[in-house]
């Protein structure tokens, strides 16, 4: 369960920005739309979190530094043995800040025990790493590291809480990676369950989801029927799905996919079979006809690759981060794939979800606690982005119209034009005004 994330010299952002699933005041929405777990004392968190902005705002980079932070995590030791670049961008717009370090920090629930970790760093180097654990609420540090520039070398402290071989950890720790993550590969028990939540319990898609996974769900009879189930539910027409065994043809590819990925898959899969999805629809005459899934629309496809992650998040109390949730989507499929993270029954383990849209339609105290909604902008004189919540605005709970009001500006995080004249020999003149 995640309660919060944090970034700072990261891309669009450069001051420390946090985005916080902790429920604020207000009885809204009773249970439905939060939760509350126990670990000595409760600290009651948010089901869901709508983050709302103009293009180029920053919204993907936030995102994208929650990806990018796990992508760290998991990867960091073998990476670091293979000589790999840490993959961090800072904000490059300001001249001090562009060569300082990337920071992350994330404080989440693994079963009943609060976590804050977080570390610093580099394309070359881990500057600043740390872990706290906070069990019945008390806080122990579990590891603190620090570079020191003047030494050349790292500050170590260690807690006693910390069990294992720590001097084998620390001595095996190249400056490139996490002491963290080495000490998992190098089987520490004690913070395997940590780095599994990493791996397994949160997901961020960043690209458009395809439909493999889901796919692949339909090939076991009791998992498709909870795909059809999801299907019906948004009344699509598709009374059955079907995989069968077909040849790779190549030339059913996307025209679009890029040309790397394109002959990467056409070098692995030449010559081989592989599954080929259909969806069976009923005719007027109660007959039937299969469709190559690729005959489906654009929003049935979509739909039914959010399917599987939905199901499979929804199932396991998972975190899922999805960007521009709202793309190829009906306004009414956008809500129901929110409301099933908002119902006790489609969520029985408390999964969570966030993500990024332009959907206004569902800008609504029906929809959300004001709590739920984030905004993000950027500012015209440093290109630094922010993000902040509708709570800093107090919105009128129950009265206030949230659609209207912030497409009126009052919340900001609004898109601004510039009027143009496109006419040859115009005299340019440009006069702001917002969308």
């Amino acid at each position: 369960m995640l309660i919060q994330f944090s970034v700072k010299n990261f891309r669009s952002f450069r001051d420390r920005q946090t985005l916080s699933l902790v429920r604020g005041k207000g009885d809204e929405h009773g249970s439905t739309h939060s939760f509350e777990p126990q670990f000595g004392g409760s600290l009651p968190l948010l089901r869901a979190a709508a983050i709302y902005g103009p293009n180029a705002s920053g919204k993907s980079n936030l995102l994208r530094a929650l990806s990018v932070m796990r992508q760290v995590v998991v990867d960091s030791a073998a990476a670091s043995q293979r000589g790999e670049k840490i993959g961090v961008t800072p904000f490059l717009f300001d001249e001090s800040t562009n060569q300082e370090p990337t920071e992350f920090e994330v404080v989440f629930l693994v079963s009943d025990t609060r976590y804050q970790y977080g570390f610093s760093a580099t394309q070359d180097r881990v500057h600043e790493e740390w872990l706290m654990a906070f069990p019945k609420g008390r806080m122990q540090r579990w590891f603190n590291r620090t570079y020191d520039d003047a030494g050349q070398d790292y500050i170590w402290e260690m807690g006693d809480k910390l069990t294992g071989q720590k001097q084998l950890w620390q001595e095996a720790t190249r400056s490139n990676a996490l002491f963290f993550s080495t000490a998992v590969q190098l089987n520490s028990t004690l913070l395997q369950p940590i780095f599994d939540w990493f791996q397994s319990t949160l997901h961020v898609v960043m690209n458009r989801l395809d439909s493999v996974f889901t796919a692949s769900l339909c090939e076991k009879d009791a998992s498709k029927e909870r795909v059809l189930a999801f299907l019906r539910a948004a009344d699509l027409g598709v009374a059955d799905l079907l995989v069968k065994r077909r040849k790779f043809d190549p030339h059913q590819l996307p025209a679009d996919m890029p040309a790397t990925l394109r002959q990467g898959i056409i070098e692995e899969f030449a010559g081989k079979e592989i599954n080929a999805l259909k969806t069976v629809h009923t005719t007027a005459q109660g007959g039937q006809v299969e469709l190559d899934f690729e005959h489906e629309s654009n929003g049935t496809r979509k739909f039914f690759s959010f399917a599987g992650p939905w199901l499979d998040t929804l199932e396991h109390g998972y975190v899922l981060v999805i960007d521009e949730l709202h793309d190829n989507l009906h306004p009414h499929l956008v809500k129901f794939l929110v409301d099933l993270f908002h119902d006790s029954r489609t969520n029985p383990k408390n999964a969570q979800l966030i993500f990024s849209t332009h959907e206004t339609s569902i800008l609504s105290q029906d929809v959300f606690r004001r709590d739920q909604i984030w905004f993000c902008e950027k500012d015209d004189n440093t290109q630094a982005s922010r993000i902040f919540p509708l709570t800093d605005f107090s919105p009128r709970k129950g009265l206030e119209n949230l659609e209207r009001s912030y497409l009126a500006g009052r919340y900001g995080a609004l898109p601004y034009f510039r009027e143009v004249d496109l006419a040859m020999g115009g005299n340019g003149k440009e006069q702001e005004r917002a969308s």
